[in-house]
């Protein structure tokens, strides 16, 4: 069956669409190209378009004459051109003017018949190679463009700069890299053919910019467009235009983009290199709701090699035990007494040459590289040692939550690493609590949750970090297999100040009631937050308000007061 029908496809008549008002000269084109080639007739442009708008995917070419009522061939040249389903039908014009031929292959024909037409050995040559040549040239452009926007795709894009760096060696360029924010959401909400009409929207908006300026532009992946274009002074009018038209085409409020550029490139690095500095650029603006637009300069530059020698340092570091492992105790607060019941492990770095660095740079850092697996394989060791230490030496176990990142959860050896660290320190499973961000458990949920649930059936307890911070969970909570939810920090800070803040932690606790599992905040300062936290039916408080994170032998006398009252309850009992 497949042969057959390759061909048929092969051996069908290509179509012909004869645009031209004189019914003799439509009646002898006919009879030149009948035999051959299906051949259709418009009397006038207007007549041609409206064909072309029908049936554009199965037109071979277009025959035009110039002067036909209602619409002439140059107009319907113009509007062929500016239309991305069009113009890439070939268009012969036939004519006996020869000032015309110029002006029309100037507007985008590819060839012309001069009239009459006395010789159709000669036309149809022309016909044949024009056909074969648009076609030769659709199959390019099926390679070298992404099938949705009709940009060019990644790879092409790459030889493409490189060329027009060759040819404009003089040329002051810029290089952008452009996102559309919370585009998955659109998707989610919206659906894929509104997420689509954003992505085409983008592309126009592109198109536009590039008729005026040179340069070219590719969409890598996803919702990530690429831009390397002749040097521009401003780039928020991107940005700006971008938005109106997002919001007019796709009826979604606050749909924007944010743009990163790499200005006045040096040439001497690669075209990936360049790209990789404006998407450093465009990352400044994730999340912000006041900033769309960041340009790469020598601060950035200077915080990018910063991080590249954090990431050279981390080996030595590990080594070197420049790294340390502090807790934090959680404690329960359902009774008049609070009980310090665990920890969060939380890890620092004391660099030889930078001194003390904040967790909130490189953890991100590492989580981008994947060199967060070996931090968090550090401090599970820590932990769990640790968990072995407080209960041979106080008599108590204190069980510690460690962070499991994203990129663990996909690491296959994850369980196995996990239950020899338990075995090796004569611990339980239960006693090393596993902390998942929410925003862990979007994207290939099949997958984490399959994780997931392996770790719980061998004992394991999972506490979902973060909750609240993302958009998912409300819709999966109640398929999700957790054993504690953690409260963000960012509902705690304003439960006192604000209403809505108070409202939600309130719906939170209800949640996590009806779900029957405990609620940690963190982030707990002030004792009004511990009393409202407190009054308002939540389980379990962590933060400055009790302890600041410490050196395990700094919390030895918080220990040795909860190993105190545990035995004293248990003599009680």
């Amino acid at each position: 069956m497949k042969t057959v029908l390759r061909i048929e496809k092969a051996t069908r008549k290509r179509k012909i669409l004869v645009a031209e008002d004189e019914a003799i000269n439509r009646m002898m084109l006919g009879r030149i190209l009948g035999n051959e080639y299906d051949v259709i007739y418009a009397e006038d442009g207007q007549k041609a378009l409206d064909i072309i708008k029908a049936d554009y995917e199965t037109i071979s070419i277009i025959l035009l004459d110039l002067v036909m009522p209602v619409m002439d061939g140059y107009e319907l040249i113009e509007i062929l051109m500016n239309d991305k389903h069009f113009k890439n039908i070939p268009i012969i014009v036939m004519t006996s003017d020869k000032t015309a031929e110029i002006r029309t292959l100037q507007l985008g024909a590819v060839d012309f018949i001069p009239k009459p037409y006395d010789m159709p050995e000669v036309i149809r040559a022309r016909i044949s190679r024009s056909i074969k040549l648009a076609e030769e040239s659709r199959l390019l452009t099926a390679v070298e463009d992404d099938p949705l926007t009709g940009l060019y795709n990644k790879e092409f894009f790459l030889q493409y700069a490189g060329d027009l760096d060759m040819y404009h060696p003089n040329l002051d360029t810029d290089t952008a890299v452009i996102n559309i924010n919370r585009f998955h959401l659109i998707n989610e909400l919206y659906g894929s053919k509104t997420g689509d009409i954003v992505l085409n929207s983008v592309a126009e908006c592109l198109r536009l910019v590039l008729r005026k300026n040179i340069g070219l532009a590719c969409r890598s992946h996803n919702d990530t467009f690429y831009v390397y274009l002749a040097h521009q002074d401003d780039y928020d009018f991107l940005c700006k235009r971008m938005t109106e038209e997002l919001e007019a085409v796709s009826g979604i409020p606050d749909v924007s983009v944010r743009v990163g550029v790499y200005k006045n490139c040096d040439k001497s690095l690669s075209i990936s290199k360049r790209i990789d500095m404006a998407t450093i650029a465009c990352n400044l603006c994730r999340g912000s709701y006041t900033t769309s637009y960041a340009s790469y300069d020598s601060e950035i530059h200077e915080r990018e090699l910063f991080c590249e020698k954090l990431i050279r340092d981390t080996d030595k570091a590990l080594r070197q035990g420049q790294f340390q492992v502090y807790y934090q105790p959680k404690y329960n607060i359902e009774e008049d007494e609070p009980e310090l019941v665990s920890a969060e492990a939380l890890i620092r770095w004391t660099h030889p040459e930078h001194g003390r660095i904040s967790p909130g740079v490189f953890i991100p850092l590492f989580e981008e590289n994947g060199l967060i697996k070996k931090v968090d394989h550090f401090v599970w060791n820590q932990a769990a040692a640790q968990i072995a230490k407080w209960k041979k030496d106080f008599g108590v176990t204190i069980p510690i939550s460690v962070n499991v990142s994203r990129v663990d959860m996909f690491d296959p050896t994850l369980e196995s690493v996990l239950l020899k660290i338990v075995k090796s320190n004569g611990i339980s499973t239960s006693d090393l609590m596993l902390e998942v961000t929410e925003s862990a458990y979007t994207g290939n949920n099949a997958q984490i949750l399959s994780v997931v649930n392996k770790l719980r059936s061998d004992g394991f307890r999972i506490e979902m970090d973060d909750f609240g911070s993302g958009y998912s969970s409300l819709n999966m909570l109640s398929s999700l297999p957790i054993d504690i939810l953690k409260l963000d920090i960012g509902f705690v800070r304003k439960v006192c100040e604000s209403e809505k803040d108070k409202r939600m932690v309130a719906i939170i606790l209800e949640i996590a009631e009806f779900l029957n599992v405990p609620v940690v905040a963190e982030g707990v300062e002030k004792r009004e937050q511990y009393l409202l936290l407190k009054n308002m039916g939540c389980s379990i408080i962590q933060g400055y308000y009790f302890s600041k994170p410490e050196p395990p032998e700094e919390l030895e006398g918080k220990i040795s007061q909860a190993a105190k009252i545990k035995l004293s309850r248990e003599s009680a009992v």
